[in-house]
């Protein structure tokens, strides 16, 4: 697979003086297994040092332009950072195209795809901030990262779905949900539970998960679309 890294470098901004740092962000494990006469190696060292830039950068952001206390200062950097957020921003700048790996994994187009997309957008920061420092890692993740904080903020994507369920029901409805365990199965090591959520006596929604908490806010999150609130 030939790279298109002149494209890469347009669309973040930033033009590499050592090429192979790039080259190396964008080079998943898997590719090595299947090329292993390729003198690159695989982005997860670089992934390591990415993640830190992106926490620091996003930390000093929230704490320089806003006074809201540390609570709700690390749900939104959390919203900001995720790998869905991340997955996201790395398919809007075509990088999913340009990523080197394995036969296998370029057929897998599920969860698998989005974990190696945000990985890649980590490495990208630490290939970044080796080649010209600080100051263009963070211009980086200000212009494709922190330009999503205003949407974020609008939406409330920052909460998790059971707040956002209860905000959203004391708002419309003026009732507070509640979540009843209706079933569970499996041995103590792999407990199964169904939880449904309610709003008086309605039934709105249910989930299952492997904890109480994760059924909870599955079925939270299911409920959230059945009224349409989300």
């Amino acid at each position: 697979m030939e790279q298109n890294l002149e494209k890469v470098q347009a669309k973040i901004g930033w033009k590499f003086a050592k090429i192979e740092l790039l080259r190396e962000s964008l080079t998943h494990r898997s590719y090595l297994n299947e090329n292993r006469r390729f003198k690159i190696d695989h982005n997860e060292r670089m992934e390591f040092l990415g993640d830190a830039v992106l926490e620091l950068v996003v930390t000093e952001y929230l704490f320089n332009h806003f006074p809201n206390p540390e609570g709700e200062l690390t749900n939104w950097r959390a919203a900001l950072v995720n790998g869905e957020m991340l997955a996201k921003i790395a398919k809007e700048l075509e990088l999913e195209n340009e990523i080197l790996m394995s036969k296998g994994e370029r057929k897998d187009t599920g969860k698998a795809r989005q974990y190696i997309l945000a990985n890649a957008m980590e490495a990208l920061i630490g290939a970044v901030y080796l080649d010209g420092g600080y100051d263009p890692a963070k211009a980086f993740i200000l212009k494709s990262i922190i330009v999503k904080l205003d949407g974020i903020l609008k939406n409330k994507s920052y909460l998790d779905p059971k707040s956002y369920f209860q905000e959203k029901a004391q708002e419309l409805v003026q009732v507070t949900p509640h979540y009843e365990v209706e079933k569970q199965w499996g041995p103590d090591h792999d407990k199964k539970f169904l939880v449904a959520v309610f709003l008086g006596a309605e039934r709105v929604a249910e989930g299952t998960g492997s904890s109480k908490q994760e059924a909870q806010r599955r079925a939270a999150e299911n409920a959230l679309k059945v009224k349409g609130w989300k």
